[in-house]
């Protein structure tokens, strides 16, 4: 269990931001938040959360 959530939840993070990320840029229609450049801002900066918590999940296993 001590693996698997910050694993789980930094993928989660990740797929997210990039989502916010491909809609602040114009990329993904649809929404309130597409050209919204607050969005392309916070998109890429929680994607990088997510992967330093799936890094940090994963040095959990080895160590």
């Amino acid at each position: 269990m001590k693996r698997t959530l910050p694993i789980t939840l930094g993928a989660l993070m990740f797929v997210v931001g990039a989502v916010w990320t491909f809609q602040g840029l114009g990329y993904l229609e649809g929404s309130p938040m597409t050209g919204v450049a607050f969005w392309a801002i916070v998109g890429p900066l929680l994607a990088g959360l997510g992967v330093a918590l799936v890094l940090v999940g994963l040095k959990r296993t080895r160590g």
